[in-house]
C-alpha cells in the first residue's frame, strides 16, 4: 500500500494551464459527436430513401480504392467500422461508436427483407471477427474489405449471405 501525503498529491496535479487545455479539448471532442439525429423526412437533402441511397453512393465513390488499414478512419486507410463511422458523420452528421461490436448495439434491429439505404449490415466472419457495411439499396452494401479495399458488394453473394449476422437501422425518419 502506498500512502501519499497531501504535499505529494499536490505535486501530482497538472499545471493549471494544462488542466484547462485538457478540459477544452474534451469539450470540443464531445461537442463534435453530440449532434442530434437529423429528421431526414423534413430535410430537403433527403426527401426519400432514394435520395439517401444516392447521397451514400456519391460518398462511397469518393472513398473508392481506399485501402484497408486496421484502426484507420480516413481515405489514406480505414477498417470497416472506421469507414462506417466516417460516412455517417460526413453524410448525416451522426456520430456512431468506433467499433463494429458497439455499432451493432446502436439503433433498431431490422429484418433483412426490410433493409433501406443507410441501414447497417453486420457479418460474423469468425467466432471473434465482426464486419460492418452500409446498405445502399438493390441488395448492395458498401464496406472496406481487407482484400478488395473500399467497394460495393452484394448481399445475395453466397459468401456474404453465409456470414450475414444482423442489420440495424440508425437513421430516423426513414
Amino acid at each position: 500500500m502506498i500512502i501519499l501525503s497531501s504535499h505529494t498529491v499536490s505535486r501530482l496535479k497538472p499545471p493549471p494551464c494544462l488542466s484547462r487545455w485538457i478540459i477544452a479539448a474534451f469539450l470540443l471532442m464531445t461537442a463534435a459527436c453530440t449532434a442530434s439525429h437529423p429528421d431526414l423526412s423534413n430535410n430537403s437533402d433527403f426527401r426519400s430513401f432514394r435520395d439517401v441511397g444516392e447521397r451514400l453512393r456519391a460518398e462511397v465513390q469518393r472513398w473508392e480504392g481506399t485501402p484497408h488499414r486496421m484502426g484507420g478512419t480516413d481515405r489514406r486507410g480505414a477498417d470497416c467500422s472506421g469507414f462506417v463511422m466516417r460516412i455517417y458523420k460526413d453524410v448525416f452528421s451522426i456520430c456512431l461508436p468506433r467499433t463494429a461490436e458497439n455499432q451493432m448495439r446502436t439503433g433498431n434491429r431490422i429484418q433483412p427483407n426490410r433493409l433501406r439505404p443507410g441501414d447497417l449490415v453486420f457479418f460474423r466472419i469468425s467466432r471473434k471477427t465482426r464486419h460492418v457495411g452500409i446498405y445502399l439499396g438493390n441488395s448492395e452494401f458498401a464496406h472496406v474489405s481487407a482484400i478488395k479495399k473500399t467497394g460495393i458488394s452484394r448481399l445475395d453473394n453466397k459468401y456474404w449471405r453465409g456470414v450475414y449476422h444482423t442489420s440495424r437501422r440508425i437513421l430516423p425518419g426513414t
